[in-house]
């Protein structure tokens, strides 16, 4: 049984170690987005409306796709710039679960029609997520 737990520390040390350099050059770039770009881009893009938001957080997390390690960062760095809950909640699904980038490497291994219907259903999907989640969180809270 030590043995056992002598290895999950091992394996979860080295996995914190190889994903220690992502996690840095993700706060490195958010810093550096925070300084070039100015609030007023933010609220730009995000208006406040609760239709066009999340469509907006949803398209563009789409096409920036990436990992769930990294979204908690960004998501607290858009939620500080002032956009709203619902963009970003939008924006993380679909960073997560719709991937344009990746979508050609998809269509050959599973198949197009998989992986665009896929793809639609998460993009839709990720819209409906925020707007649920944040109607519970305003109604919890």
């Amino acid at each position: 049984m030590q043995e056992n737990l002598k290895q999950a520390v091992t394996k979860a040390a080295k996995g914190l170690f190889k994903t220690l350099p992502i996690l840095v050059g993700v706060v490195l770039l958010v810093s550096l987005a925070n300084a070039l770009i100015p609030k007023t881009v933010y609220k730009a893009v995000f208006r406040g409306s609760p239709l066009l938001d999340p469509l907006i957080g949803s398209t563009i997390g789409s096409i920036l796709a990436g990992n769930p390690l990294t979204s908690y960062i960004i998501g607290g760095e858009l939620l500080k710039q002032g956009v709203s809950l619902l963009a970003v909640t939008a924006f993380l699904v679909a960073w997560v679960t719709v991937g344009l980038v990746q979508l050609p490497a998809e269509s050959i291994l599973l198949g197009k029609r998989f992986a665009i219907t896929r793809n639609i259903v998460s993009f839709i999907f990720a819209i409906i997520v925020a707007i649920v989640t944040v109607a519970i969180t305003g109604w919890i809270t």
